[in-house]
């Protein structure tokens, strides 16, 4: 089975894309293979910090690895707060914090559409290869579940009356704009293996 390493010290993005990828490719992460440090994201794209974070891997240990960047596109906010949306409130932040600040920003909006996005940035070879995916949907007027991170308590996908945070793992794997990516990937590392 081919083995990849995933750029990221996320533990719960290494433990959603590592369900979606079972069986097809083995994940490994940065501290399994002993990369240690932050990564660097100063790109203003979520394809330039995808690739920046790739690279950064493999230049390290000359292996396929790949990399995501994810953000939350606020329609009312000019797109806001997009490729810096961990970092929305501040170096260090939490997820409760740019949860706060957002909703902060938010107040007395009518306007609430929204859009996660995430780029994938898979390196074999040292090529680059891109896979993108995009849910639609809405922001909240406050918390709603206990599941996901970062932003899931006040997102709720078009077509569902439930925020990502109320939704079981393996149903917002199905919907999700990190789900669609890690499909396409998925299809291509399939396609690749025959």
């Amino acid at each position: 089975m081919k083995r990849l390493i995933f750029a990221t010290n996320n533990k719960h993005k290494l433990h959603e894309v590592s369900e979606l990828l079972d069986g097809v490719v083995e994940i490994v992460s940065l501290s399994e293979v002993g990369l240690a440090g932050d990564i660097p994201e100063t790109a203003d794209t979520l394809q330039g910090n995808a690739l920046q974070k790739a690279q950064w891997v493999y230049e390290r240990m000359g292996c396929d690895c790949f990399a995501d960047d994810t953000g939350l596109e606020v329609e009312a906010l000019g797109g806001a707060p997009g490729v810096y949306s961990a970092r929305y409130a501040g170096e260090g932040c939490s997820f409760d914090d740019n949860i706060n600040k957002l909703l902060a920003a938010m107040k007395g909006q009518d306007n609430r559409k929204a859009a996660f996005r995430t780029v994938i940035c898979l390196i074999e070879n040292g090529m680059p290869r891109y896979f993108e995916g995009r849910v639609d949907g809405t922001i909240l007027t406050e918390r709603y579940g206990k599941e996901g991170f970062g932003y899931d308590p006040i997102f709720m996908p078009d077509r569902f009356a439930v925020s990502f945070a109320e939704m079981p793992l393996d149903v917002k794997n199905q919907i999700s704009h990190r789900g669609h990516a890690v499909k396409k990937l998925v299809e291509y590392l399939k396609d690749s293996s025959k």
